[in-house]
């Protein structure tokens, strides 16, 4: 028999189950996306821009929220998750509300990368992988940045902050406690 008649359950319970679902993304994903699929030939190339709009509004992916993406998408979830798990801009646990990426690439190391990682684990009172207790800050390493001609180089969330030292490490800080 169906599956319905096997576990005793009836249609109108399976469509009232599925339809009771939670949804984890809000309208305003559901309108980001819309507006972007014409611009994509097919509805897979939408799996980036879907992703980085999931994370806008959850600072992170939580598997849920990775799965509404495949459905949306149409695709495995699994295919969802090499994705995010490739890119390094995607943020598969939670993360402070400053995520710092700090470059450790050659050009970088070479102009004082490894010392400022261990300053800021220092001043931030945390190891790299690590979000402060306060849930402010969280401490990566980044393998490039793309900003060679001015290292050493880190991300602050979506904003570069460049030519970096010790000073100027602390001089962010100080703004971005404020």
């Amino acid at each position: 028999g169906t599956w319905s008649q096997h576990w005793g359950v009836s249609t109108s319970s399976q469509e009232n189950w599925i339809a009771s679902m939670a949804k984890h993304l809000s309208e305003k994903f559901y309108q980001a996306m819309t507006k972007l699929e014409p611009r994509y030939p097919q509805r897979k190339a939408l799996i980036l821009p879907a992703l980085h709009q999931a994370q806008a509004e959850f600072g992170w992916l939580p598997p849920e929220v990775l799965d509404e993406v495949a459905e949306y998408i149409g695709v495995h979830s699994a295919q969802i998750r090499e994705v995010a798990s490739f890119y390094t801009m995607y943020n598969l646990k939670p993360v402070g509300k400053m995520h710092l990426k700090i470059c450790t690439n050659v050009a970088c190391c070479l102009r004082g990368a490894d010392e400022l990682m261990e300053f800021a684990e220092k001043k931030l009172g945390i190891k790299c992988g690590e979000t402060t207790a306060d849930g402010r800050f969280t401490l990566s390493e980044e393998e490039c940045l793309g900003a060679c001609t001015v290292a050493p180089a880190m991300m602050a969330n979506d904003d570069y902050v460049e030519n970096l030292d010790i000073n100027r490490f602390n001089e962010f800080l100080e703004k971005v406690k404020k």
